[in-house]
């Protein structure tokens, strides 16, 4: 009896079973890639699995290629607030990787974090030492919804102003990201965050306009300059996802806007001022990139510049 494999995409080339949505063709590189199944005897040989699966299958996949002693690099959500599972934005909190070399055998790490968390704790991080409490208000791309994730007739000409669950999980995760990372557990920045998300009718790019009240007097010029020499370790080893400029600030008195100055691995930021020790920016990224592909690759080269793969 010879057993048949039922049809499906395994073992076809990516170009073949694709449904592509945005502009152009499937990349030329990405068309002849076989696609194999999630069984950890498919990747036997990888030193690190990217996982990007959907958040309700994502955790049952990535356990069993960690029990068959795999490291896996994820972007779904379950487990990203395990105490002992790293969240990472590389330019803001790579230190915590150094937590992997005192793990005995594989381990998983958690990234992106919520993509508009990633944006939004890049212009964050050169300022944390100044901010009491952040009041942010975002406006998120329908892309971050996903391809199925909202009709058009909901979004078009609209604005929606509750994302489920979205609150919480920017909250919760830039106080990991920005907080202590130890082997069994992080120390939460500690900081209040106060946040309203809102649906706009935009393609790409997540916006977050952001009044932090600070510890102290500073004047614009001051954040302004902290802000664009902020450099990190994937700047200081050239690393080839690495933005030269993790932080673009846009002096334009309209900046930034998603269809002027979104990149694909930069925050842009602009409207900055202070007025009675509180500080307004706005800032914004791409939610595609910085805030999922993009930063998942510049995790694994970080990782390799840490000597950790």
């Amino acid at each position: 009896m010879v057993y048949q494999r039922p049809p499906g995409k395994v073992g076809r080339k990516y170009g073949e079973v694709v449904h592509w949505f945005i502009a152009g063709d499937v990349p030329e590189y990405a068309r002849d890639i076989t696609l194999v199944s999630t069984d950890p005897s498919d990747h036997k040989s990888a030193d690190v699995v990217l996982s990007a699966l959907p958040n309700d299958i994502a955790w049952s996949v990535e356990s069993k290629l960690l029990d068959a002693g795999l490291n896996v690099v994820s972007n779904a959500s379950p487990e990203r607030m395990n105490p002992r599972i790293p969240l990472i934005n590389p330019e803001v909190n790579w230190e915590h990787l150094s937590i992997l070399r005192e793990v005995k055998g594989n381990w998983v790490i958690k990234n992106p974090p919520n993509c508009t968390a990633a944006i939004i704790s890049m212009p964050v991080k050169p300022l944390q030492d100044l901010i009491d409490s952040m009041h942010i208000v975002t406006l998120q791309s329908v892309s971050g919804a996903g391809y199925l994730g909202l009709s058009y007739l909901a979004i078009d000409g609209n604005v929606i102003p509750f994302i489920k669950g979205e609150e919480e999980k920017i909250d919760a995760e830039l106080n990991k990201i920005l907080g202590k990372q130890f082997p069994d557990r992080f120390e939460p920045w500690g900081k209040p965050v106060y946040v309203t998300t809102t649906r706009v009718p935009v393609k790409y790019g997540h916006m977050a306009v952001i009044h932090a009240v600070l510890n102290k007097d500073v004047d614009t010029e001051y954040v302004i300059n902290r802000l664009s020499r902020f450099k990190s370790l994937p700047q200081e080893r050239e690393l080839p996802t690495a933005p030269k400029e993790p932080i673009k600030v846009i002096n334009r008195v309209d900046a930034p806007q998603p269809a002027r100055d979104l990149d694909p691995m930069s925050v842009s930021v602009g409207r900055i001022s202070i007025k009675n020790r509180v500080l307004r920016l706005i800032a914004l990224g791409d939610n595609l990139v910085r805030g999922a592909a993009g930063i998942t690759i510049l995790t694994v080269e970080t990782m390799k510049a840490l000597n950790i793969l």
